[in-house]
């Protein structure tokens, strides 16, 4: 039980490995999200300009 303990303690640097552990995380998780986002806004963009250019030349 106590090597359990000691290695979640990380011999004192438990706040910084487990922190740096907990923000990579996050980033790996928002990545994604934030790059769908603005594939999703790019294509809406996209579209738009299309549209425009459609109806200038029509």
């Amino acid at each position: 039980m106590d090597a359990v303990k000691e290695f979640f303690h990380m011999g004192g640097y438990a706040l910084y490995v487990w922190g740096s552990f907990g923000v990579t995380a996050a980033l790996m998780v928002a990545e994604p999200l934030v790059l769908a986002r603005q594939r999703k806004a790019m294509i809406r963009r996209l579209r738009r300009l299309i549209r425009l250019e459609s109806e200038q030349s029509s």
